[in-house]
């Protein structure tokens, strides 16, 4: 019957499974011994794996997210493409035997390290791991980091860190002190040559604070990272001063206050996001162009917006930033340092889906005057773009170098020399568009035509001139018929018309047309190409 049928096979394959069983025993007990041996090895394989997946335990990890942290693998999944991390030396460990570390000798050594894909670009990736040491670095963790980034530099790819770490691990002396150097020494011959981007997720102080320092951005985690030389404890020994880690080197002190950092982020699921971003405007490395995005943004479009978006006064502001995003494809501008010497605006757009560098005078902020800070943030930016390819955008409206006691005696002249060293330095395609102001020295610094701008345009509303006309007008006349010398000077000076005369600037264009002006000039000078004369390296005003 159907029924009796089923039992006999469900008895049968009942013996299939013990003879099975029972013969798998048996070759075990029987396996030759290089065959053992093998066995034992994936085994012992396969714990360490996972002791180094875990990093410092499940309580560790618990205590990390209750700080609102996500540990270093976590940050590298959000970060990477999903399946595309690829690791290095994930069971490597320190060999210090000093201190009883001979008994704690995790897999890994406190940051996994690897390459991975963001969107579909390849990127090397070091993640520091807070749970395992607290992050501290030893010889070991030293040299993981040193090997992505040495095949960073190999392969022609950027070169992402994510920090969180309590310093050199202090067991180890001298050695890791010499780890240090050893990653700021790549961080050097990396420079200029592959992207090199920071993220302080966690602490990072003392000499640690050099390697972010020497990359060309860093961005901060608001509230849970910092970043000092000499922590609060020390300050508060050395001087008596009382002050907080958040006040001291938090994300606020350093987007705002000293610079150190360009971009902050609410927590590390927004780092991970705006990272990404950044990574998208950023060619591999000095040997490729920037990376081109789809856009149905058509270079032919016309914003009569911009026609009226400069104010008939001159004294009146207006958003500099505002204006920029309507030249730029889908009004895209990922600003770098945004909060930080808000008088110029440095950042990432587009034009035909391909990445620009731009470089601006806010009016909103200090008139757009050039002061020490404005000045360093732009020329540090400028010197990005000429070392990556990227071409180069600067918006002009500038009545001149902030003047003061504090600009002079914190040095402008040596820090306003950066930013004209940088401009006349650069060899990338260079477009200066001015819309109102440029006066005195900072219509030289900015990208004139005098430093080799390849295209320089000016808007109806441009006034090129030494200085704005009641100034020249006191000094030239000595305060005779001033209003009657102010209207005559202003008709013969508060225009770009003699700019024009004189060739230094090329033409004279209706706002809404800059956005096509400016695609034609740089397809034009795609393939540009500049010989300059033999030097090791040149000698700009630190």
């Amino acid at each position: 019957t159907e029924h009796t049928h089923l039992s006999s096979m469900a008895g049968l394959a009942r013996s299939v499974r013990l003879f099975a069983r029972s013969s798998s025993s048996n070759a075990a007990l029987a396996a030759p011994p290089h065959l053992a041996k093998a066995a034992s090895v994936r085994r012992r394989l396969e714990e360490q794996v996972l002791a180094s997946q875990l990093g410092g335990g499940e309580q560790r990890i618990a205590s990390q997210h209750n700080r609102g942290k996500l540990t270093a693998r976590e940050r590298l999944e959000l970060f990477l493409d999903p399946g595309s991390f690829r690791e290095y030396d994930a069971l490597k460990a320190h060999r210090c035997i000093d201190f009883g570390m001979q008994e704690q000798v995790p897999p890994g050594d406190g940051v996994v390290t690897g390459h991975g894909l963001v969107d579909g670009r390849r990127v090397f990736v070091f993640s520091q791991d807070f749970t395992v040491f607290g992050g501290s670095l030893s010889e070991s963790h030293a040299e993981k980091i040193c090997k992505v980034m040495d095949q960073a530099m190999l392969v022609g790819a950027p070169v992402i860190g994510l920090n969180d770490s309590g310093g050199a691990r202090i067991q180890e002396g001298i050695a890791s002190l010499a780890g240090y150097a050893e990653v700021f020494q790549r961080n050097v011959e990396a420079s200029g040559v592959v992207p090199q981007l920071s993220v302080i997720m966690g602490p990072c102080a003392g000499g640690a604070v050099y390697s972010p320092a020497m990359t060309d951005f860093t961005m901060m985690v608001d509230h849970t990272s910092y970043m000092f030389v000499t922590g609060p404890e020390v300050v508060k020994t050395v001087t008596n001063e009382v002050i907080t880690a958040e006040e001291l080197g938090g994300s606020r002190t350093h987007t705002r206050t000293s610079g150190v950092a360009h971009l902050s982020a609410a927590n590390d699921l927004e780092a991970m996001s705006a990272l990404r971003r950044l990574v998208g405007f950023l060619p591999s490395s000095n040997r490729e162009p920037p990376p081109v995005r789809e856009t149905e943004d058509s270079r032919a479009r016309k914003d009569s917006a911009l026609d009226r978006i400069v104010p008939e006064d001159p004294n009146v502001p207006y958003d500099m930033g505002a204006l920029v995003r309507r030249v730029l494809d889908d009004r895209e501008l990922l600003e770098v340092s945004p909060s930080y010497a808000k008088n110029i605006i440095t950042g990432f757009g587009r034009m035909e889906g391909a990445t620009v560098g731009i470089v601006a005078n806010q009016p909103q902020e200090l008139a757009g005057c050039l002061d020490i800070d404005a000045s360093a943030k732009a020329a540090r930016f400028v010197r990005f773009c000429d070392c990556f390819n990227i071409p180069l955008l600067t918006f002009v409206d500038v009545p001149g170098f902030l003047p003061g006691r504090a600009q002079e005696h914190g040095g402008i002249i040596r820090h306003g020399a950066k930013l004209l060293f940088a401009y006349a330095e650069a060899t990338v395609p260079k477009v200066t568009v001015i819309t109102r102001k440029a006066y005195g020295g900072a219509y030289d610094v900015m990208s004139s035509k005098h430093l080799r701008a390849d295209v320089n345009y000016a808007w109806p509303s441009a006034e090129v001139a030494v200085m704005g006309a009641k100034g020249a007008v006191e000094i030239i006349f000595r305060g005779k018929n001033v209003e009657e010398e102010t209207l005559r000077y202003e008709a013969k000076f508060a225009n770009p018309l003699v700019a024009a005369q004189r060739g230094f600037v090329d033409a004279v264009i209706s706002p809404s047309e800059t956005r096509t002006r400016i695609c034609e000039d740089l397809e034009l000078l795609r393939d540009k190409q500049v010989q300059r004369p033999w030097k090791k390296h040149s000698n700009i005003p630190l």
